[in-house]
């Protein structure tokens, strides 16, 4: 049965909405802990691996809860509404000045605390909303077009963060950025609130197979244990997530300290969005045309060749070419380059943000296929935790470096060469490595695909045409 566009659009909002959350604290929280409550890079390297720790535990509790959810509203929607507004509070927590002593011992617990609710509170949101897309199509083309849109609406809600951040923090908060940084959470948390509540009331499942037994969480783990595509697929889009979170997360550091071109980042940004947007654009128009993975390899080799690009210029300069229009600031050629391969970049990476929803959409067919059972949200629980733990390993390699690069916590404003140097090498070397792994992983690894996908979606179109009492062309239809 085909889907509305509108229930489509409806699903995808919620998207914008948990990345306007997940975009500031990817891109600005740990910028915010050093610059303004002075807390030191090395503890955030161990205030996240801590919270991921808890994450390995808590996550798949949370799919197994979706799991075994039945309600009137379906599995989902409940923890989707639920979720979104205990996350969008607890943005509003972070991004606030508790009133405690700039580096002192009620700032480090404060911090601690709130990091550790947001990813509780991101967790019961996340799950249950990208665990929406194999409960909506069967259809792997009408799931790459589903896919594709939350992922658009996610680039959306990053790249209104990228974007508007820095005017809107120094404009809210009258120069006193603490202030500001909690007015715009403010804001940015009422319209997450929005968003969900579009998704929760346009939309409902269409396909929700028939529980046999609950799901406890032991049985959960045996799942994920024993699902090898799965595994595979997490340590690829492990590597990948965290080159582009270690660049996204060092973005103001680059900006702000490096180049001390503060006002450039939201240019970068804009570049950033558009360029994620075309990818994820590309990958559902290609894959749709090929095959899945020749495309998955394209994108990691755009975003390969744009990283060692910007890594080159990194210290860009050149020629000036006059000033941006609107902002009114120098750009010169050496900026313009940066850009260029930035855009490139950016377009690998959002065909690989969406590719991944898609991959996992697969790897529940194949457990099912394999298994016997399927188990939408203990498979989609591993989204959400895959990507903190590419988070924490970016704000473990973070915290080295910036340590080892002696940065400056309690004079932002002057930071010795090593920190700029360390700053560049994690935001534009070592996302090369990291993605050179990925594709190691990927093409050695991740079988779905060819025959043996086909093979796949074929015998669960007969067992599901058998449980319902259909044929098989009435299953293939549906």
């Amino acid at each position: 049965m085909a889907i509305s566009l509108r229930e489509k659009l409806s699903y995808g909002v919620a998207g914008a909405g948990g990345d306007l959350s997940y975009g500031m604290t990817n891109a600005f929280f740990s910028n915010f802990l050093t610059d303004n409550l002075k807390i030191r890079p090395g503890y955030l390297s161990g205030m996240f691996l801590l919270c991921r720790v808890w994450d390995g535990i808590n996550d798949p509790m949370m799919g197994t809860l979706v799991d075994n959810t039945r309600t009137r509203l379906g599995r989902f929607r409940p923890w989707i509404l639920t979720g979104g507004i205990l996350n969008a509070m607890v943005l509003v927590m972070m991004f606030s000045n508790p009133g405690f002593a700039a580096g002192g011992v009620g700032a480090y617990i404060y911090a601690t605390v709130a990091y550790l609710l947001w990813g509780m509170s991101y967790t019961i949101f996340d799950i249950p909303y990208w665990s929406f897309v194999p409960a909506l199509a069967r259809d792997p083309k009408e799931r790459n077009t589903i896919a594709s849109i939350p992922r658009f609406f996610c680039g959306v809600g990053q790249g209104a963060v990228s974007l508007l951040t820095v005017a809107m923090v120094d404009k809210l908060g009258h120069g006193n950025e603490p202030l500001g940084f909690h007015r715009w959470a403010m804001i940015l948390a009422g319209a997450y609130i929005l968003l969900v509540v579009i998704t929760v009331t346009g939309t409902k499942e269409r396909y929700t197979p028939e529980k046999k037994e609950s799901l406890t969480l032991k049985k959960a783990f045996v799942t994920i244990k024993n699902n090898d595509q799965l595994l595979f697929f997490m340590l690829t889009a492990i590597c990948f997530n965290t080159g582009w979170y270690l660049t996204n997360g060092l973005g103001v550091y680059y900006f702000k300290h490096v180049l001390q071109r503060y006002e450039l980042y939201a240019v970068f940004a804009g570049i950033v969005a558009v360029g994620q947007m075309l990818g994820l654009v590309l990958f559902t128009v290609l894959s749709n045309k090929f095959t899945k993975r020749p495309v998955i390899i394209g994108a990691m080799g755009f975003a390969a060749v744009g990283y060692l690009a910007l890594f080159l210029l990194r210290n860009f300069r050149g020629k000036s070419l006059g000033v941006i229009p609107l902002l009114n600031e120098p750009i010169d050629v050496g900026f313009v380059l940066f850009a260029l391969f930035a855009f490139l970049c950016c377009i690998g990476i959002g065909a690989m943000f969406v590719a991944e929803t898609v991959m996992l959409a697969d790897v529940v067919d194949y457990g099912e296929f394999k298994l016997g059972y399927r188990t939408d949200s203990i498979v989609f629980s591993m989204k959400s935790f895959l990507l903190k733990v590419a988070y924490s390993i970016q704000g473990l390699i973070m915290g080295i470096g910036l340590e080892i690069g002696k940065y400056n916590t309690a004079e932002a404003a002057m930071q010795p060469q090593s920190a700029k140097t360390a700053i560049c090498a994690m935001a534009f070397a070592i996302p090369v490595v990291l993605i050179a792994c990925s594709f190691l992983v990927f093409v050695r690894k991740y079988k779905l695909h060819g025959d043996f996908y086909n093979e796949i979606m074929q015998k669960l179109r007969v067992k599901h045409a058998e449980e319902e009492g259909r044929s098989l062309d009435e299953e293939v239809e549906a």
